[in-house]
Formats: C-alpha cells, structure tokens, sequence
C-alpha cells in the first residue's frame, strides 16, 4: 500500500485586479477584507495574495482540519489542493487521488434530468464514463429518487438535488478527501443514511482535510490543524494544541 500525502512548500497565490484605480472604495473594502494583503504593482495593477508562504507537510493516516476567520484562505487552499488554482509562488505536491466534496450542487444543470446530471457531476469530479456507467444503479438507489430521476432536475425540490449531488460525490473513495465543513444532507432518514456514507468514506480515505468552525470536530475527527490567518498559516500541529490556542485567542 503506498503512502499519499500532501505537501507545501513556500506556497502562494495572487490574483490581479485590473482596472483598480477607479475603484477606491472597492479596493478600500477589499483591504479590509484581506487583512491588507493587497500589494500595488509598478504598473498600476492590484494584486490581491490570497495566500502566501504556506508551507507543510501531511501524510497517510492525517486527519486535518483547516481553522481561520472567515477569508483567512480556508477555501483558497481546499482549491488548490483541488486543483482549480495553482500556485503563483512555491511548490505542491501531492500523491494520490483527491476526491472532493465543496459545492456539491456545482455543475448540476437544471434543465438536464438527474441521470443525465450524474454523468454531468461525474465528469467535474474528474471520474470518467465508464466508472459512472458501473455505479449508476447504485448511485441512483442511494439517491432514493425514483421516477424523479429522469425528469429535468428544475422539477426537484432543494433536498432532492442535495441527495443527487451527494450520491454522485460520495460514490467512488478517493485518496484524500477534501470538505467544506461537515455535510448535513436531507431529511431525517436520509440523514442518518448520509451520515453512515461519510463515516464510512472518511474512515477508507487515506487523507481527511476539512475547514471547520467546531472545537468539537478538529479535536475528535483530526489529529493535526492547520490555522489560517489573512493568507499566511500560523500554527501547525496536534488538533488539540491549534485549536486551545485559536479558540482561546478569540475568546470573548
């Protein structure tokens, strides 16, 4: 069995803002937004570092929970590692599968039906045809949608695409699993459904990283926190120990 892991190394990334000097007051909320992370360029240009010199390390076996407030750079680095950004500075590396489970209903298209979305999710996963085809009965039982399941997603209430997109995200497992916070699907029968799915993907995932607010989750779901404060991190370690020292530095 070969060991997956994750590493940064000096990692950042910037994005332009063209057009910026007629915008003072965007770009004045802009730097408080960012903690004042923005740099102006010799050409007139705004860079925004939405991350700068992240470095770490995590390996099979690590259950990490991403801490910060909110715009620290939480969903900027769950994107890198899921590869919708990449790095302006620095170096990524990783080895194994990623599976990801931020913005569920991303890709649904209402006009299609929910088979056909299946195949439309499976493809923004990066799970090819063939795979989806094997897992389609499977992946439409688990949804519980019956009939629904071939007429235009429009026609679904909010819970119903919910239980789609899950069924399709949760399908396959995935070296290291990427959430946004713990998932709450449906109804209270799905739910408990749904719970078991994810315990039991968390449990065969070599590698868990996950963005949360719960003192809770990061000490009895992780071993290692990473705390993220305006791009930068600033504490690496046992959960337990990040997470009594960011909760106690926000107390009251």
């Amino acid at each position: 069995m070969y060991m997956a892991y994750i590493e940064f190394e000096n990692v950042g990334v910037d994005f332009p803002i063209y057009n910026s000097s007629s915008r003072s007051l965007k770009k004045g909320l802009m730097q408080i937004a960012t903690g004042g992370q923005i740099d102006s360029r010799a050409d007139g240009k705004v860079t925004v570092k939405a991350l700068e010199n992240v470095s770490f390390k995590i390996t099979s076996g690590d259950r990490v929970g991403l801490i910060g407030h909110n715009g620290a750079g939480k969903t900027t680095l769950l994107r890198m590692l899921s590869g919708v950004y990449h790095p302006t500075q620095g170096r990524i590396e990783v080895k194994g599968s990623i599976g990801s489970l931020i913005a569920l209903s991303l890709g649904i298209d209402p006009e299609f039906s929910g088979r056909e979305n299946i195949f439309i999710r499976g493809a923004l996963l990066g799970i090819s045809k063939k795979e989806i085809k094997s897992k389609l009965e499977e992946i439409i039982g688990f949804s519980e949608l019956g009939e629904f399941i071939d007429m235009p997603v429009r026609t679904y209430s909010s819970g119903m695409q919910l239980r789609l997109a899950f069924s399709v995200s949760t399908i396959f497992r995935p070296d290291i699993l990427l959430m946004d916070e713990w998932l709450s699907v449906g109804d209270e029968s799905f739910k408990h459904k749904a719970e078991a799915r994810m315990n039991s993907l968390i449990e065969s995932t070599k590698i868990l990283v996950i963005a949360s607010h719960s003192k809770d989750l990061l000490e009895n779901t992780c071993n290692k926190a990473i705390w993220m404060e305006h791009g930068r991190v600033r504490m690496f370690g046992p959960s337990a120990e990040v997470a009594n020292h960011y909760f106690e530095n926000f107390k009251g």
